[in-house]
């Protein structure tokens, strides 16, 4: 999963060495996978009303299910 997020997040964004991804097992099981980009490339990861962020929860999720887990993105500064 977060292979592919940081795929996805690299195409998105100006400057794809700032992408950085890290992981968390919660206590249930759930991946929280934590996006941090370059300053200016918060918006192209964001979107215009935060369809591309959820366009990228939606897919990370996709493939979790296939996995039989459960992931949780979450953007953060």
């Amino acid at each position: 999963m977060r292979e592919l997020l940081v795929y996805l997040a690299q195409k998105l964004v100006d400057e794809p060495e700032k992408v950085e991804v890290e992981s968390f097992d919660e206590d249930d099981g759930t991946l929280v996978l934590e996006l941090s980009v370059g300053d200016d490339d918060y918006g192209k990861v964001i979107g215009r009303g935060g369809r591309t962020a959820q366009a990228l929860r939606t897919n990370v999720k996709a493939a979790a299910v296939k996995d039989n887990g459960r992931v949780l993105v979450d953007i953060v500064e």
